[in-house]
């Protein structure tokens, strides 16, 4: 790769109206340098600068013909080198359903891309590059990529330890792909079984553990060169609606809020944490306007900044979602949302609708020029922070040596033999020898494998059982098996020595439920394998060994496996207490219960 004054020279018009040239870029923080690359930004690229947008295509220049179509229809722009040149965006998000992540040195190639456009600007600034790389449901970049357990799994671990390897690991292959920030950790306490959209993506109930275990990942992400984000302020966790299509309301009160959902907020701020991002949810006890807090000045400004002190960038969740639209027009919600103290707009729905609003609010005086200067001055800071200033590219031979090696993906294993959590083992079931048990019928949900992940869950079950010496069969029976379906379960499980069935979210009387019973009217012995929540096993009254794994990637259900064989022994302990389904006000399995062996 060339150098980064190398390609500056070369490239015509990348300084045009600095006077300083090239050494703009290594500043380093200070601010008064800092203000003065902000002096000569003309209005419309400050406007740009705090934008973080989504683009179709896994080449910055020369995406696939669907990309550019996608692209034409929802931005106006053929490709990400022209969205860069159109709109002057700070930052880009990468999404598998946008096609930006094909493979690691591909995503390497684009981010590349991405800023050599950006900087052959007239003042160009390299672009912040960031994705939702959670880890167990959540990841944007799959297979080679390392994918660890993800927050609830560590939850079930206690590790700090791991929580801090994770996010070294995960940080130094993002950095190597040219991706500078990453929308993790979630720092929301999962107090609500029922969470839609939050759940095993908790590290857990107990708001003094998953302050804890955010504050370590963070460590590990920052201190790999990764800006981390903490989210969702002022708390997602006690949420029975999905913010991506509804609005929900938190009825905690203040005081609940600061012994509950704070904690892990101030944790995050306390361990310097670069980014915060907002949540698309009424919150009437901190402000009772009615108003989504990324809306929110009282919450945003008066809470965030005011009382938790920080001063770090403040980012949205995607101004897509159904949770931040249904008070306002798109017009006015990225105006709002900087005048309630955002710093980054993420992906709104229509760029030209958001981007010309903010515009035209300042034109109009609605917002002041200062006031974009300083959410500005917060996103170069941070660009400073992470070298983007200094060195925008990466070296794509590099990738290779750092993404999805083998001590990574080692490590990746060993924390997931440290999460599996034993529920249920009555009569010592568990574990199963291939000598007594040699023959197994592997059933359950198949439920879309998170990205980037082997898959499906009872495929990649029964090759790990049948690799550590057992005859495993695989028979996907789906999240809601038919009559039919179930029949021809039981006809299977006749000729198993032992069944190991995986739920996905049961329900009492649903047709999860009813497989599982069906089962073990068979006298065969049966294992289940809770791999989302572990809410499940209280539904399962009649199972002998209950086992949760928090999520169906790899990783995790080989872990499992291994568990199951005998090959390590199950260390996890509940992040989360685990209601009795016939009174949920009783708790069946309380937070640290986890059996052995």
């Amino acid at each position: 790769m060339p150098s980064r004054r190398t390609l500056l020279a070369a490239t015509a018009g990348v300084t045009a109206g600095l006077a300083v040239g090239a050494s703009a870029y290594a500043l380093g923080s200070d601010d008064k340098k800092l203000r003065s690359l902000i002096s000569r930004m003309t209005l419309e690229e400050k406007v740009g600068q705090l934008f973080v947008m989504r683009v179709y295509g896994h080449s910055a220049t020369d995406p696939d013909q669907v990309d550019i179509d996608a692209n034409v229809e929802e931005i106006g722009v053929r490709t990400a080198a022209e969205l860069v040149a159109k709109y002057r965006v700070g930052g880009i998000i990468y999404f598998t359903w946008t096609h930006n992540t094909r493979d690691p040195r591909q995503v390497a190639e684009l981010s590349n891309g991405i800023q050599r456009a950006s900087l052959a600007q007239p003042r160009g600034l390299p672009v912040l590059i960031a994705t939702d790389q959670e880890h167990g449901a959540v990841c944007r970049i799959g297979k080679p990529a390392t994918l660890f357990p993800g927050a609830m799994a560590i939850g079930a671990g206690g590790s700090a330890a791991d929580a801090r390897t994770l996010g070294r690991i995960s940080g130094a292959e993002l950095r190597a792909m040219g991706v500078r920030q990453d929308y993790s950790p979630d720092a929301d306490v999962n107090v609500n079984p029922a969470n839609p959209i939050i759940g095993v993506r908790s590290f857990g109930a107990d708001p003094d553990a998953v302050g804890a275990l955010v504050a370590a990942e963070v460590a590990g992400y920052q201190a790999a060169g990764v800006a981390a984000t903490a989210k969702h302020f002022p708390g997602h966790g006690d949420t029975a609606v999905d913010s991506h299509t509804g609005f929900p309301v938190i009825t905690h009160s203040r005081e609940l809020w600061e012994k509950l959902d704070a904690v892990p907020f101030r944790a995050a701020v306390k361990a310097g944490i670069d980014s915060i991002m907002t949540a698309h949810l009424q919150f009437p006890a901190l402000d009772d306007s009615g108003d989504p807090a990324t809306l929110s000045h009282p919450v945003l400004t008066g809470i965030l900044r005011g009382e938790l002190g920080y001063d770090g960038v403040v980012v949205t969740d995607s101004l897509g979602m159904e949770g931040v639209r249904t008070k306002y027009g798109d017009d006015r919600v990225p105006v709002l949302a900087l005048k309630a103290g955002v710093d980054q707009l993420l992906n709104p729905p229509t760029l030209d609708v958001a981007w010309n609003a903010v515009l035209k609010a300042v034109q109009g005086g609605e917002l002041t020029e200062s006031r974009l200067d300083e959410s500005i001055l917060r996103i170069l800071r941070l660009k400073s922070r992470l070298g983007l200033l200094d060195r925008p590219y990466v070296n794509t031979k590099d990738v290779g040596r750092v993404v999805g090696t083998a001590r990574h993906l080692a490590a990746a294993d060993r924390i997931a033999e440290r999460t599996t959590t034993l529920l249920v083992n009555e009569g010592g079931l568990l574990p199963l020898s291939h000598a007594t048990h040699g023959r197994l019928l592997v059933v359950g949900a198949d439920p879309a494998s998170p990205s980037g992940t082997t898959g499906p869950p009872t495929g990649v079950l029964a090759t790990a059982l049948t690799e550590l010496g057992f005859t495993a069969k695989a028979l996907s029976t789906g999240t809601a098996p038919s009559a039919a379906t179930v029949d021809q379960a039981v006809a299977a499980a006749r000729d198993a020595d032992a069944v190991v069935v995986g739920t996905y979210n049961v329900t009492a009387g649903g047709e999860q439920q009813r497989l599982v019973e069906r089962l073990v009217a068979t006298g065969r012995p049966v294992v289940a394998v809770a791999v989302r929540n572990p809410y499940d096993v209280a539904q399962l009254p009649t199972v002998k060994a209950v086992l949760a794994s928090y999520s169906w990637t790899d990783v995790e259900l080989r872990a499992a496996a291994r568990v199951i064989a005998g090959r390590v022994a199950p260390r996890g302990r509940l992040p989360v207490p685990v209601q009795r389904a016939d009174d949920p006000a009783q708790v069946l399995y309380p937070i640290g219960h986890g059996l052995t062996y």
